[in-house]
Parts: structure tokens; sequence; C-alpha cells
């Protein structure tokens, strides 16, 4: 691998700063079945995991901002899955099952 191929652009005098685009990231394809597991983290904590919901990033974080309310704990979304604290999957289950998903309990 030459220094040409390694090598970009990142500043040029007429332009200003350069920024690449970064690729945006692919939603994994799902069987159509969202799945709610229980994962169990450090200290002794738990978090309920929600995944397959075919949703893009924007209306996936509305989606866990409206399930952290109805649970009233806190969460987050990554890799395109909702993590809530706590064990709360029957919360889960019925506030999805209301938005018409078909929803399953995974794991232990």
């Amino acid at each position: 691998m030459s220094i040409e191929e390694r090598s970009t652009v990142v500043f040029a005098t007429g332009v200003g700063r350069i920024k690449e685009e970064k690729p945006k990231a692919q939603r994994p394809q799902g069987d159509g079945v969202v799945r709610i597991q229980l994962k169990r983290l450090s200290g002794g904590k738990m978090a309920s995991v929600v995944t397959g919901i075919p949703l893009d990033e924007d209306e996936l974080k509305d989606l866990a901002r409206v399930l952290k309310q109805k649970c009233g704990v806190g969460g987050s979304v990554k890799d395109f899955n909702i993590e809530i604290q706590g064990d709360k999957r029957n919360v889960l289950k019925a506030e999805l099952e209301k938005k018409g998903y078909i929803v399953k309990l995974s794991g232990g």
C-alpha cells in the first residue's frame, strides 16, 4: 500500500476543511418478530433489550423515548436495539403489542 492510497485530503486552500461522508449504519434485516430479552449487567443490574424493530434510527429513538416514559426508567438505543433499565419485559411487551408489533419474550 503506497502513501497515496493511505492519505486523504483534510484541508484545501480554496475550499477549507474537507469532511468525508461517513456511511450511514444499515439496519439489520429481521424476521418481523420483535424480541425482548433480559440482559444482566455488572453489579447485579439488569436491562431489558428490545431487538428486531423495523424502524430507522430517528424513529427508533422516538419509540425508545415513549417506552422509557411508560416504564418510568432510563435507557438508550445502541446498534438498533433499545435497552431499558430493569426487568420491564411485561410492560414493554404490552406497549409494543398496542402499537401492532408481534412480540416474543426470548432468553431465560
